[in-house]
């Protein structure tokens, strides 16, 4: 004992301090190793950070390198920034993860450090009858007079982004890159479907301010201080909740009134003010979930989840459209077939599910280049996930859409909208593959507006203008900002195709 401590005491406040480290080093280690187990992953992780570093630095090989850990057993695990991952390729061991979203399993969190981020009031966070219920009021913001609704407003916007851009290459002769500018067209889409009227032009334009900010700290290092970009970004989403509130409790009154609805919280709105009135006239209290800040956090999500997931879509259909001009002839022509610029009509609802060819490319792509392609969970409790591995409690899960996305499919490599035809049918034989929208109870409830949105903008993108990839080395490789974009950020040369633009408005 004697010998201990004068050899403790001898050391230099220096070796103690290394020495302490290389002990936490060495108890973090064995602890990884504990967790891990058999999974194929890193052998050795550095202390608290992990690899987080490797994965802020450059995500589309930290992801690939951990799909081909998977590739042998399914699953793979990892170490970032003090929390043990497991990444699940096997589709059908992530089918499992998403239909065991419950208190005792798994917390579907949509980004690591996602609740503190978004907020408490999230339809993601929620679960049992309590989601039902959210789900329930929710629906009337999707049926088919809902979406003809958005329909409307959606190619409009869209029309005036594409005329902008078409006069943008026009005036430099250059290529320009559409990442951004796809971008502020999905955000206008974005807060015009879903409060409309309701957020005026100085109120928009700081908006896209702080969803910028938000945009930015999502591929941050969870870093809570101020100056740094996750401090940014959590304060900009409060902003952007407190306007969402303002906009719900506008949208309340109005519909209190008996006014049509013009966008999405109109269509909530006109459902609940029923309710309200019910319970009033009954002496009930007012319905759960029905506070104007709660329903604002709920907004923000439907925004997020338009808004980033859609970008990446439209950009990977120009990227796949122009490299593939077998599959862009034929969207023409059947586009010509069902409507005409001349016509000066906006494109019906029926006339999009006329569109099958086109309906079939959008899922394609989705299919191909799944925008959102890893969907974060937590485990709750310790989870048997295989007859060897039981997930531990804590551990972020993090079940991969993309690589769902290519499993099953006939040459799952190869783009070919065709197997989604009626002949084929590949969307229904290889359904549990994909994964786009999720599973279970959690499964998006915006999945048609989604589509909607992709395949008017394939129609228009492809019958009014010309186009042509500025392609270079690495153009089309894949790039995290925060859903999977081109690395260039897809530079095109756009001309005018149609002899002129068709005059839309609303009736």
């Amino acid at each position: 004992m004697d010998y201990y401590y004068s050899l403790v005491s001898s050391l230099t406040p220096t070796q103690c301090i290394m020495s302490f480290l290389a002990l936490l080093l060495l108890i973090q280690q064995f602890t990884y190793w504990n967790k891990k187990r058999h999974l194929p992953g890193p052998a050795f992780v550095l202390p608290f950070l992990g690899n987080a570093i490797s994965l802020v630095c450059n995500p589309s090989k930290f992801w690939e390198d951990q799909a081909a850990f998977a590739r042998r057993v399914g699953i793979s695990a990892n170490y970032v920034i003090g929390k043990f991952i497991v990444f699940t390729r096997s589709s059908e061991l992530s089918h499992l993860i998403f239909s065991n979203v419950r208190p005792d399993a798994f917390l579907l969190v949509g980004h690591p450090f996602g609740k503190k981020l978004f907020g408490e009031h999230n339809l993601i966070y929620m679960f049992g009858q309590d989601h039902k219920d959210l789900r329930r009021r929710i629906a009337p913001n999707f049926t088919l007079r809902a979406l003809s609704t958005y329909l409307s407003l959606q190619q409009i916007i869209i029309l005036e982004h594409l005329k902008r851009w078409e006069k943008m290459c026009a005036s430099d002769k250059t290529p320009i890159s559409l990442r951004l500018l796809v971008r502020d067209m999905n955000l206008e889409t974005s807060q015009t479907v879903i409060v409309g009227p309701y957020l005026l032009q100085h109120a928009r334009d700081k908006f896209k301010s702080d969803y910028t900010l938000f945009n930015v700290g999502l591929m941050k290092l969870p870093i809570d201080l101020p100056g740094f970009a996750f401090r940014n970004a959590r304060l900009a989403v409060e902003r952007l909740v407190q306007t969402l509130a303002v906009c719900t409790r506008e949208s309340k009154i109005r519909m209190a009134e008996g006014g049509e609805p013009s966008c999405l919280i109109d269509f909530w709105m006109q459902e609940q003010a029923k309710e309200v009135a019910a319970a009033r006239a009954a002496g009930r209290p007012p319905p759960l979930h029905s506070e104007d800040h709660e329903i604002a956090g709920h907004l923000f999500d439907f925004l997020f989840a338009a808004q980033d997931a859609s970008t990446s879509s439209l950009l990977w259909s120009v990227t796949l459209l122009d490299s593939h001009p077998h599959v862009l002839s034929k969207v023409r022509e059947e586009v010509s077939r069902i409507w005409s610029p001349e016509s000066d009509k906006l494109i019906t609802a029926d006339q999009v599910r006329e569109m099958n060819y086109t309906q079939a490319v959008a899922r394609e792509v989705l299919r191909y280049r799944a925008p959102a392609t890893l969907v974060p969970h937590i485990a709750v409790q310790d989870f048997p996930l295989t007859e060897s591995y039981t997930i531990p409690k804590g551990t972020i899960v993090f079940p991969s859409v993309y690589e769902s996305s290519f499993q099953g499919f006939s040459e799952p490599d190869r783009f070919d909208p065709e197997r989604f035809s009626e002949e084929r049918q590949e969307g229904q034989v290889y359904k549990r593959n994909f994964l786009v929208f999720g599973a279970g109870a959690h499964q998006c409830v915006g999945q048609r507006y989604a589509l909607n949105h992709l395949v008017l903008f394939i129609a228009l993108f492809a019958t009014l203008l010309d186009f042509k990839r500025d392609r270079t080395d690495g153009c089309d490789d894949i790039t995290y900002s925060p859903t999977i974009t081109p690395k260039d950020g897809c530079k095109v040369f756009l001309s005018k195709r149609c002899s002129r633009y068709p005059n839309l408005s609303l009736e």
